[in-house]
């Protein structure tokens, strides 16, 4: 006999995988235009946002952090953040000055993902910072909030706001993991002499 029990140690990587296919879902729903679909769109956007959250509490409970489940989650995060951005600037969500933060938050997560790759072939850790978190917290409450401006009148100015302060977020954080990974090459640097 099989046992049919729930393995507790899979769900945050298949939350995880359920996040990255969302994406396409979304942003096709988004780019159809009716609000009927955005509607949709939105619900499956706070879907795919709270599992951002829940995978990792997930994992810490059952002691199933993965090496794989460490790094598809920010991955899933930055596809789910770039593609909404991408979608925003093509559907008329965003104005001419919102691709200013716009593009800050795109260019930042292209940056450490660069970095990470080096980070991890030097053999570098620079652990996530609560404010990193706070950063992705404010992305997808920002996101949440330009994909529900057209449902809910008033957003946009808290949508401005929200855009504003994630990039404000997100350049900070940028620049603490650049920080901590010239601080860790200028110490190697130094060891090597």
């Amino acid at each position: 006999m099989t046992d049919t029990k729930f393995d507790m140690a899979r769900l945050p990587n298949l939350l995880t995988y359920g996040r990255i296919a969302a994406i396409p879902v979304i942003m096709l729903l988004l780019l159809a235009g009716p609000s009927a679909l955005r509607s949709i769109a939105l619900f499956l956007y706070i879907a795919a946002a709270v599992t951002d959250f829940f995978d990792g509490y997930v994992a810490r409970k059952y002691g199933s952090v993965s090496p794989i489940g460490r790094m598809l989650d920010p991955i899933a995060d930055k596809l789910l953040v770039g593609a909404l951005l991408l979608v925003f600037c093509f559907d008329g969500s965003f104005g001419v000055w919102d691709l200013v933060p716009a593009t800050v938050i795109l260019l930042r997560e292209i940056f450490v993902s660069g970095l990470r790759e080096f980070m991890g072939t030097e053999k570098i850790t620079v652990p996530v910072s609560k404010l990193a978190k706070y950063k992705t917290t404010v992305q997808l409450v920002a996101l949440g909030v330009i994909i529900a401006e057209p449902l809910i009148p008033g957003m946009r100015e808290l949508s401005d706001i929200l855009l504003w302060l994630a990039a404000v977020l997100t350049a900070i954080t940028g620049w603490q993991y650049w920080s901590g990974v010239s601080a860790h090459m200028a110490q190697s640097e130094d060891d090597e002499l």
